[in-house]
Parts: structure tokens; sequence; C-alpha cells
């Protein structure tokens, strides 16, 4: 088999905040943006991984859920417990400076983990946990 992954979902509740926010501060291309108000579904990805994109999308849009389905979703979001992405850099430190004077929500500083990674946490505009590792 020859499987790649393409693209990845996180849920936004402020279109325009979550573009800021993967465009401006983490340097991402906008791929497309189709739709309009909340109800926007905005694909971007890192400039030289044309391949891989993360598209941000509103979690009410689903036609298959309930009303109460909705709320515990968007419950879950404020919480910061629903959606969560992990990416990856060769400069940790670097990175986590740029973030943290973008006014990124840090969650966690670089630390060196117990099985053996070092990264450090953000929370985007949705609350989403965005866990940046260090490549070594």
């Amino acid at each position: 088999m020859d499987i790649t992954i393409h693209t990845s979902f996180l849920p936004h509740d402020d279109p325009d905040a979550s573009l800021a926010f993967y465009r401006d501060t983490l340097g991402f291309e906008v791929r497309s943006d189709v739709g309009n108000g909340a109800m926007r579904w905005i694909t971007v990805g890192p400039p030289d991984q044309p391949g891989t994109s993360i598209l941000l999308a509103p979690p009410a849009a689903d036609p298959g859920i309930t009303d109460d389905e909705r709320r515990t979703v968007a419950e879950m979001m404020a919480k910061g417990i629903y959606g969560w992405v992990l990416l990856a850099t060769p400069d940790l430190d670097g990175t986590f400076e740029k973030l943290q004077a973008g006014d990124a929500e840090v969650v966690q500083e670089p630390t060196d983990q117990p099985w053996g990674m070092r990264d450090c946490a953000f929370r985007d505009p949705a609350g989403n946990m965005v866990r940046i590792q260090e490549v070594r």
C-alpha cells in the first residue's frame, strides 16, 4: 500500500481568528477558503509540504449530529479537549519565542518530557491543543 496523510481536521468556532493563528502566527499558507460567515472551511498547511494540510471546519455544519451533540462539542472546544494536532520543528526554542510573541495562548513552555521528547504546547483560538515537538 502507498498511503499518505493528506488532510487532518480541526474544528473552529471563529474562522477569522483561526485563519489569523494558522496563517499569521504559525506561518501556514492558505490552500482554500470556502463558505461564508461562521460556515467556512479553511485549508492550511506548511508552505514546504504541499501534500499535507489541516482543514479548519465548523463542527456545527455536520448534518449527522443532534443539537445536544453540538452543545457537547462546543463545551469540549471551550475546555480545549476536543481537537489537537502534533507539529514538529528543528528549532523548538525559536518557534516557541515567535509563537509567544504572536500572543498565542501558552499551555506549556519547552519541556524535556520523561518519554524522551522535548515539546511545548499552545491553544489555538478554538481551544484546540497545538503541541510542537523538537525534531532532533
